[in-house]
């Protein structure tokens, strides 16, 4: 009977593992499906997560964007399967759309009713401008001109007229468009412009400027070949207009504002910077963009003698730093930047510089060295001596370095200054493929996951 008793435990015990090995055979082509349920499970828990983030505790929430980063990495990295020679190439990544670990697009890009549900992004913001609610409170406007025919009474229906009233507004297209600007797109507080769902182009004149105000979301945007514009008449309110001296040609010119966030715009060949911050701006977050053909692209600071910029706080993360870029990504004046989590693929002199004693807190970055061997730093002290440069705080913290690229440290280490320049938990370098393989404006389309 005994002997009868363990026969049937072991046939028993063979049956079962042979079924497992026929479910396993036969569920092997529903592995990325089972991924995609996992995300969502992710997503759902997420959403209760929200209101506790809109009131500063993001940090936690980011950090927990990915229960375990280290096995999602080393899963993502056999998958995408990266070397230094191909790190240039863009991938998209399928299943993982929803599930890269990038907590602004986790957090919205899963719903495939983002469009009826277009405020939700004013709850997914990260970093230093994460408290950027733009125009969530407010009414929805849809721009249905794409013309700018008098920059002093726009017409109803243009982005100029929208983006000057005084009460908050959700501003949108109806229809794809290339919009261009006479004089430079100067916006009132409490605005979003969002390009999902069209293909919205800001080109070849005028760009926009955010001044002395508060409160601004730009998402979706092609911004490309801004022009210098001014010595004109330019409406910033419905109640005031006023003449405009000679404007720089950035892309997007932040001046004198706080609790900007600009993400998801694909940003190229403007006559001076990308993205410029300056006269005591802060509280800003500049994500998810893609940067290309530029050389000077993004300055944070005014001047080494304008002390009100050491109160600029900046996060600059899941952005990729791609083609044609020469220098400026970014150089930074005073101030806390926390740069974490983006990918450079390309540089000509340099990806990080500054001057005037800036703290710069960079982690979880991936630098893709260029072939030239006299320009593999990452760093830059702009006109500053090494006897002085030497006390600033510039580290480097689980950057991936490629290609012989080098960050030069310094400062005193684990300083009190770089909890300022801390603005949200950074992934595994190994990550950052998958987090930035979507950067720049999305091809959203009503009806479907973005």
């Amino acid at each position: 009977m005994a002997v009868s008793k363990k026969w049937v435990c072991s046939s028993l015990a063979l049956l079962l593992v042979l079924l497992v090995a026929a479910m396993v055979i036969a569920g092997k082509d529903k592995i990325p499906e089972f991924r995609n349920v996992e995300a969502e499970k992710l997503q759902s828990s997420k959403k209760s997560s929200m209101a506790a983030a809109r009131y500063g505790e993001v940090e936690e929430l980011n950090e927990h964007a990915v229960a375990d980063p280290e096995a999602v990495a080393a899963e993502v990295e056999s998958i995408i399967n990266m070397s230094i020679g191909n790190v240039t190439e863009r991938r998209k990544l399928g299943f993982f759309s929803c599930g890269t670990g990038n907590p602004v697009d986790d957090c919205w890009r899963c719903d495939p009713n983002w469009e009826q549900n277009r405020k939700r992004l004013a709850d997914c913001g990260i970093g230093f401008g994460r408290n950027a609610i733009g125009g969530r409170d407010g009414s929805l406007y849809v721009v249905t001109d794409p013309g700018d025919d008098d920059p002093v009474n726009p017409k109803p229906g243009t982005l100029r007229y929208a983006v000057i009233q005084d009460e908050p507004l959700w501003i949108v297209f109806k229809r794809d468009m290339v919009i261009t600007l006479k004089q430079e797109l100067i916006m009132n507080s409490f605005k979003t412009i969002d390009g999902r769902g069209a293909n919205v182009h800001i080109a070849n004149g005028a760009c926009i400027t955010i001044q002395f105000i508060t409160n601004v979301i730009i998402h979706g945007l092609h911004i490309h070949d801004c022009k210098p514009t001014g010595n004109a008449m330019v409406r910033s309110s419905p109640s005031h207009f006023g003449w405009r001296t000679m404007a720089d040609g950035d892309g997007i010119s932040i001046f004198g504002s706080s609790h900007i966030w600009i993400d998801h715009n694909s940003l190229t060949n403007c006559a001076d910077g990308l993205v410029d911050a300056v006269m005591g701006s802060t509280a800003i977050t500049i994500s998810n963009n893609h940067l290309t053909h530029h050389n000077e692209v993004m300055l944070l600071g005014h001047s080494d003698s304008y002390s009100r910029d050491k109160q600029m706080q900046v996060t600059i993360a899941y952005n990729h730093f791609g083609e044609g870029l020469i220098q400026r990504m970014p150089r930074c004046r005073h101030g806390y930047f926390h740069v974490v989590n983006n990918d450079y693929t390309h540089w000509e002199m340099y990806a990080i510089g500054g001057s005037a004693n800036p703290t710069i807190n960079s982690q979880g970055n991936r630098y893709a060295a260029p072939t030239n061997p006299f320009a593999k730093e990452v760093t830059k002290r702009v006109d500053t001596a090494a006897g002085e440069w030497k006390g600033w705080n510039w580290r480097s913290e689980g950057d991936l370095m490629l290609n012989g690229a080098y960050f030069t440290t310094s400062g005193a280490g684990a300083s009190a200054s770089y909890a300022r320049a801390s603005s949200l938990a950074a992934k595994s370098s190994s990550l950052v493929g998958a987090m930035t393989s979507n950067a720049g404006a999305l091809g959203c389309r009503k009806g479907s996951q973005c």
